[in-house]
């Protein structure tokens, strides 16, 4: 008795093979067995350059991608004429997914939803720790080996928060914030004042947002338009003893004028993300007692990264029942992702 599912539907993982292994699984593997006939073929390198995977191309009806998986560009496109729905079980589809996928009427969806949880939980869990400025204070602790004195610390009642961007993140963040005694501001060029309400916050432009906020975090895509954004004139705009957060992208912020404001001691920083990365061991930031130094572990990590594989197999058994993606990439998202 054969052991496939009863499924129209056939699947090609294309993903590299510690991907594989860590977003699907054993439970998430089976569920995804369950919903398709799982190709036993998938690409390294390239989609067209093994015989095997070429000529299985023309069955494909999803592509389950991953980290690794090849760019998806209009030759594969032509070789897999079935081809129905991307389904990436990872974050941004930027650099993956061709915008010709979309002329073809090919659904594209991501787990971006389930990566950026456990980065709202970190930016989330560093504000909370910035408003009392424990990072500075540990390293003063560990450096000076005394007890360093709290007092004259502004502490999280009714601290000014900042959000620069109305990411997906940025949103859960707020979310998440609202059962702290916090103001939140955020700012986002596509983003309404009655939209920034319904999230719990108040829109306002990036001068206006770095002037009042006393703990800043950077949530915005990079894109052409936000490389150095946070120049050195937005960074004078925070008020001395103010907390810059970065989980987004390191190029978002000016690498000079950061290392410049923290060197002074004028703002402290909490970084998952630098510029560049990782940042050369001669590095100031790496020392000061002011800058609290991550390497990248915001996103999903260890056992997080399952809920990637769950969400895109989640959208591989909506699409197997005729339902609507719950995490569709259109076009127009698609130029402005990270």
């Amino acid at each position: 008795m054969s052991s496939e599912p009863d499924s129209a539907l056939t699947v090609m993982l294309a993903m590299s093979d510690a991907s594989r292994e860590r977003v699907l699984i054993p439970r998430v593997r089976q569920r995804l067995q369950a919903a398709a006939t799982v190709l036993p073929v998938g690409p390294g390198t390239s989609f067209l350059a093994d015989p095997a995977i070429r000529a299985a191309l023309p069955e494909v009806d999803v592509l389950l991608t991953g980290w690794g998986c090849p760019r998806i560009g209009p030759e594969v496109l032509d070789a897999a004429p079935k081809l129905q729905a991307i389904l990436h079980a990872a974050g941004s589809v930027k650099a993956i997914v061709d915008p010709a996928a979309f002329d073809r009427g090919i659904q594209v969806s991501s787990a971006a939803t389930a990566n950026a949880l456990p980065v709202a939980e970190f930016t989330v869990a560093a504000i909370v720790l910035a408003g009392k400025r424990a990072f500075r204070l540990a390293a003063q602790y560990r450096i000076e080996r005394r007890k360093a004195d709290p007092h004259g610390m502004p502490g999280n009642y009714g601290t000014t928060v900042g959000l620069l961007g109305a990411s997906r993140i940025a949103r859960m963040v707020t979310e998440r914030l609202r059962g702290f005694d916090l103001q939140v501001l955020i700012s986002d060029p596509y983003l309404t004042a009655a939209e920034a309400a319904e999230l719990g916050a108040e829109l306002v432009d990036n001068d206006t947002l770095f002037r009042r906020s006393e703990i800043l975090s950077v949530h915005a895509p990079l894109i052409p338009e936000t490389v150095g954004l946070v120049d050195a004139r937005l960074l004078g705009l925070l008020g001395d003893g103010s907390v810059l957060i970065n989980t987004a992208r390191g190029k978002i912020v000016d690498a000079e004028a950061l290392v410049r404001e923290c060197v002074s001691g004028r703002i402290d920083a909490v970084l998952d993300v630098t510029d560049p990365e990782p940042l050369p061991p001669d590095s100031p930031l790496l020392d000061l007692p002011n800058v609290f130094v991550t390497p990248h572990v915001a996103g999903a990590v260890g056992n997080e990264i399952a809920r990637l594989g769950e969400l895109a197999v989640s959208e591989l058994e909506r699409l197997a029942t005729g339902r609507p993606l719950l995490h569709a990439i259109s076009p127009t998202e698609l130029g402005r992702l990270a």
